[in-house]
Formats: C-alpha cells, sequence, structure tokens
C-alpha cells in the first residue's frame, strides 16, 4: 500500500469524533485523504479537534456537528462538502445510537432512533454521493456492520442486533448491484472493541457472555487500519478479527450449541471499556 494513496482523495465520516469513527479519521489523513468528520457531540468534536492540531497534517481535517439521523442536516452537509472540495471520494458511514436493553425494557423511541442513525443514515449518505461517485468514476462506499449482525446468542440488544444485520445485507445487494461499476463498496464487522464509549457507557460486562473473556478484543485502531488496508485492496468484507469467521461458521451450522456455549460460566469478567494491551509486533 503506497504512504499516501489517498492523497487528493475527499473522505467523509459519520459519527467520526470518537472510538472507531475518530481512529478511522486520523488513519485516512495519515494516507493523504483530505477528511470531512462529522459528530453529534459537540464535546467529541472539541477533543477531535484538540487532538487534530497536535497531528503533522491539521489542515487536512474539517470537523461539523450534524445529527445523521435528519435527513435534510445530512444531506446539507453532505451536499456542503461536494460543492466545496468539488467531490467525495471516500463515505465512511460509522455513525451509531447505542442502547443496550432487552425488547421489554427499551422504548420504543429508541428502537427508532437505533435505526435512524445505524441504517436509515446509511441509505440517506449512500444515495447523495453514489450518483457523483458514479459521474466521477471512482469512489468507496464504507458500512459498518458488526459481528452482532451475524451471530445471535443472547445478551446484545435486539435492536442493535437487527440494524446491523440489516446493514449487513444493504452493503451485500449493494455490493452485486455496483459489481460491474468502479465504485466499491465494503462491510466492515468488528468483533469486541475495547477502550470505546459503546463498551464503557453502554454495555456492562454482565451483557457479555464469559467466552469473550478468552477472545481478544481489538482496539480502535485496528479496526481503522483494517479499514484504510480494506479501501486500498478493495476489498469486499472485513471482519476484525478475521477469526470472527470461524464463529460465524460454528453459528451457522450449529446454533443451539453456540448458544450453549455462550451460556456457560456466566458473564464475562473483563472490563471492556478499558483499551486493549498492545499485541507485540
Amino acid at each position: 500500500m503506497a504512504k499516501e494513496f489517498l492523497k487528493d482523495h475527499v473522505c467523509v465520516v459519520t459519527g467520526g469524533a470518537q472510538g472507531i469513527g475518530w481512529a478511522t479519521a486520523r488513519e485516512l489523513a495519515k494516507a493523504g485523504g483530505s477528511v470531512y468528520v462529522c459528530d453529534i457531540s459537540e464535546e467529541n468534536l472539541g477533543t477531535a479537534r484538540a487532538q487534530a492540531a497536535q497531528l503533522p497534517y491539521p489542515d487536512r481535517f474539517h470537523f461539523a456537528r450534524c445529527d445523521v439521523s435528519k435527513r435534510e442536516q445530512l444531506e446539507g452537509w453532505l451536499a456542503g462538502i461536494q460543492k466545496e472540495a468539488g467531490r467525495i471520494d471516500v463515505l465512511i458511514n460509522n455513525a451509531a445510537f447505542v442502547r443496550w436493553a432487552d425488547v421489554s425494557d427499551m422504548p420504543v423511541e429508541e428502537v427508532e432512533k437505533t435505526m435512524q442513525v445505524g441504517f436509515n443514515a446509511i441509505v440517506y449518505a449512500t444515495k447523495a454521493v453514489l450518483p457523483s461517485m458514479q459521474a466521477n468514476k471512482r469512489g468507496h462506499i464504507v458500512n459498518m456492520g458488526s459481528s452482532a449482525g451475524r451471530v445471535f446468542v443472547g445478551g446484545s440488544s435486539a435492536a442493535y442486533t437487527a440494524v446491523k444485520a440489516a446493514v449487513d445485507g444493504y452493503t451485500q445487494t449493494l455490493q452485486l448491484e455496483l459489481r460491474e461499476t468502479p465504485v466499491h463498496v465494503m462491510l466492515v464487522r468488528p468483533g469486541t472493541v475495547a477502550g470505546t464509549d459503546f463498551f464503557r457507557k453502554h454495555v456492562p460486562s454482565s451483557r457479555m457472555p464469559r467466552m469473550a473473556d478468552f477472545v481478544p478484543p481489538v482496539s480502535p485502531e485496528e479496526v481503522a487500519e483494517a479499514i484504510v488496508q480494506g479501501i486500498a485492496r478493495r476489498s469486499a468484507i472485513i471482519d476484525v478479527p478475521r477469526s470472527l469467521g470461524m464463529i460465524y461458521v460454528m453459528f451457522q451450522h450449529a446454533p443451539g450449541v453456540m448458544r450453549w456455549l455462550t451460556r456457560m460460566g456466566g458473564h464475562a469478567q473483563s472490563d471492556f471499556g478499558k483499551a486493549p494491551k498492545q499485541r507485540a509486533s
């Protein structure tokens, strides 16, 4: 992969001021891209701006507040970027609304918000950028799925699981529709990503199976590196870590056994809100 293979590329990251989104924004800028970041949190935007100012290429970042669940806001932000920069070459649909609760405890309004942010926004953004990508004969659309959208063993939020399953199906179908075009579409399915607000604020270890303690979690930076490498290689699907593929196969062929295994030993003991230990290179 060339050091700055995204030079002269205009990149967009939704939900990009923290966690996987901010790590991906930094990795895109490192690869030479001009990166436009939106987030709903002013606090996260302020922190990201301060961190960007300390990087060797602060001029590669552009920040804006945007509620991606509101179609007019998202389309307006994207239209402004296309007017200012002339095009959008890379779209990272990363934004998510997370509430981890049982169906009986989760208000309908939060279920709707989960779908609006995690799925509807992908549709809005894709429809907004796809015509110009096709006209320019280049483009990358990257959608954030999850292992939760492939393996249904309980403990997770039904709303979040449903959204990620929808993202999985939407993205793979879009790949088929665009397979003869220059536009590259990629699905990213992370497993447990430790050290993010996702687990610090929304997912206690008591909602995770004991077996999660024995599957090394990944960091936002590892997911971001996989995303940028996948863009360079025009990969169709990326699972992070790659060992998730074995879990998908096991669940597909023996879902009852997988569910039994996840109940063994009670809930997880690890604190997934803490950043994972750095792996030896």
